[in-house]
């Protein structure tokens, strides 16, 4: 069985990969340069995808940046220390990220004969971005298999997202048992020149969060890293 797992070199990519392996699947890994601030996520991606030991890992840039509209391709400041129940949508949100991200791996999932796509997306613990719910994942396993020459044929594309009702805490359980090392990973949206994690965005806050309630020392603090 093949995949085309969706690469950030964060935490939640890194497990999602690690469990879809530990399922039986060969994976080829999509990282996206897409403007991002935090850049320094697509090292972070290199060094996962060799501990995943993918088939290939393709880089592409596909540069929303110049679209805009969100603080993580530099509209704006991103936001910290911000309420993690806030109801509101946060500016690190950016507009049809992962429609665009999951259109580009289904365009090579077929080429590359995958029967799926893995995203590590997380609708629990998570910002609150509209593409990281259940229901927008079934619209486009709906649409891939209108969309796509495997669905006419009667080999619909899967899109798999196994963390997506977990908790921080449960993902990083479930990475530690299959033996993911998170020192690989890196999370924060705006870290300093050398990479340092800035400790207090969305996406710091819940790694520490769900870190603490794993009762599991996160492997950068150990590395002064984070």
């Amino acid at each position: 069985m093949r995949a085309v797992l969706l690469l950030s070199g964060g935490l939640d990519s890194y497990t999602a990969g690690a469990l879809a392996r530990a399922d039986g699947y060969e994976l080829y890994a999509l990282t996206l340069r897409y403007g991002q601030v935090h850049a320094r996520e697509v090292e972070a991606a290199r060094e996962v995808a060799r501990a995943l030991g993918v088939v290939k890992h393709l880089e592409l840039d596909v540069p929303l940046s110049k679209i805009g509209g969100s603080a993580l391709v530099g509209d704006g400041a991103v936001p910290k220390d911000r309420p993690l129940d806030a109801k509101d949508i946060p500016s690190t949100y950016v507009p049809a990220r992962n429609t665009v991200f999951l259109s580009l791996a289904m365009a090579w999932a077929e080429v590359a004969g995958a029967e799926a796509i893995v995203i590590g997306v997380n609708a629990l613990d998570y910002s609150g971005y509209p593409d990281c719910r259940p229901e927008f994942l079934q619209a486009f396993e709906r649409m891939a298999r209108l969309a796509t020459k495997a669905g006419v044929e009667g080999k619909p594309l899967r899109v798999l997202a196994p963390l997506v009702q977990l908790s921080k805490a449960n993902i990083i359980r479930r990475g530690i048992a299959l033996g993911v090392d998170y020192a690989l990973t890196h999370s924060c949206y705006d870290p300093a020149l050398d990479g340092r994690p800035c400790g207090r965005c969305d996406s710091c806050v819940l790694r520490a969060r769900g870190f603490s309630e794993a009762g599991i020392d996160d492997p950068l603090l150990r590395r002064g890293r984070a």
